[in-house]
């Protein structure tokens, strides 16, 4: 089934992926951690966000056993297996996230006191080890699901639709246990964050006449806490579920055209193009840096974005090229989703940057009171969605 020598560059790209986010991070962690007080305030932040995350990954691991088990007795022992496997991954990617985001925030403001670029390095480079780990346990997992169910369990031809859709069931299971995980950390995390967010301004401006995220409040600790849990290990996991769901649908579709065409490339290819384009990304990563400290650092994020563009449109030529006959539409296809993804991104830049007219007509809104804040905002927010359709 696995035969042709590019379907190995997965768990090569995997591998690779994994070994960069370690360099990162070491890179990231070698940084200076600043004063005594801000060390003080990162400890409480840290050991806060270590705690509630052993908490959750305690819940989530006794259920994921007992429905392992069900899913053993009611589908098969492989099926229960890469349903464990497919929610370790996904808490380990929330894991990855958080340890990252909590020991590079510190660095980020001590490297802010020195340079601009300093700190774009060190906050761009730390959030990459999130998204790199991401990927690359989504490749290792869904991959090694179908090596290990090519070399130990599957019976019968080698390169038939038959074989594929077997195995499909197992990453169905994989995925299944991603989206189980993700969901308790997004949400757990998303109402801590929200609860703490409030409960800590309610009590610390209302209150006791405390600016906000003032670390004198101890309510703002549980609310720097749960942005890290929330938005980063919940962030991690949901979006881990999202990558291995994607790969498995679209190779759901594959099985059905290799069904009618008889080339079993089309199985594969997702995860050869989402292999290439993380290595894309690890080279448009390291090209991130500010040409000088008055460039804006999204023109130095925008370049390394173009890099990453340019090289996984060569990589996606060589896939189609060599896995689906080198029909050239095929490539044009990948073309408009490389090229709308740049769209996206003006988009996303135009709506949310201080020198557009979107917000500064939110922020013209605010001299009036919270109601015209309000109105502005939500008008605005829903404005962004027609550009995106």
């Amino acid at each position: 089934m696995l035969d042709d020598p590019l379907y190995y560059t997965i768990p090569i790209a995997g591998i690779i992926g994994l070994l960069f986010a370690g360099f990162l991070t070491w890179w990231v962690l070698k940084k200076d951690t600043g004063t005594p007080e801000m060390k003080a305030i990162s400890d409480a932040i840290r050991e806060g966000a270590m705690a509630y995350l052993a908490r959750q990954y305690k819940t989530i691991a006794i259920i994921s056993v007992i429905l392992g088990i069900l899913i053993t007795v009611g589908i098969n022992l492989w099926t229960g297996v890469a349903f464990l496997l497919g929610a370790f991954f996904s808490a380990l990617s929330g894991y990855i996230g958080m340890y990252v985001s909590v020991n590079s925030n510190i660095r980020t403001a001590s490297a802010a006191k020195r340079s601009l670029n300093e700190a774009l390095l060190t906050s761009f480079r730390g959030g990459a080890v999130s998204g790199i780990a991401v990927v690359a346990l989504s490749l290792l997992g869904v991959a090694g699901i179908f090596f290990v169910y090519q070399a130990y369990v599957a019976v019968g031809p080698a390169d038939s639709a038959e074989l594929y859709m077997d195995a499909l069931f197992l990453a169905v299971g994989y995925a299944f246990g991603a989206s189980f995980a993700a969901l308790f950390a997004q949400l757990g995390g998303g109402i801590y964050t929200k609860a703490a967010d409030v409960g800590a301004d309610l009590v610390g401006k209302v209150e006791a006449g405390i600016p906000e995220d003032d670390p004198r409040n101890p309510a703002v600790i549980a609310d720097l806490v749960g942005d890290n849990v929330g938005d980063c290990a919940g962030r991690g996991a949901d979006l881990f579920e999202s990558t291995a769901a994607e790969n498995i649908g679209a190779m759901i579709l594959g099985v059905a055209i290799f069904a009618a065409t008889g080339n079993p490339g089309w199985f594969m290819f997702p995860l050869v193009v989402r292999g290439f384009g993380l290595l894309a990304g690890l080279v448009g990563i390291m090209t991130v840096r500010m040409r000088n400290e008055d460039e804006s650092p999204m023109k130095a994020i925008n370049r390394g974005y173009y890099v990453t563009c340019i090289i996984a449109a060569i990589l996606f030529y060589f896939a189609v090229d060599q896995l689906l006959g080198g029909e050239i539409l095929y490539f044009v296809c990948g073309m408009i989703g490389i090229a709308l993804s740049i769209v996206i991104v003006y988009i996303t830049q135009y709506y949310t940057a201080g020198e557009y007219r979107p917000v500064r007509k939110i922020a013209k809104a605010s001299e009036t009171g919270p109601a015209t804040n309000i109105i502005t905002g939500i008008s605005i927010g829903m404005e962004t969605t027609a550009m995106s359709v």
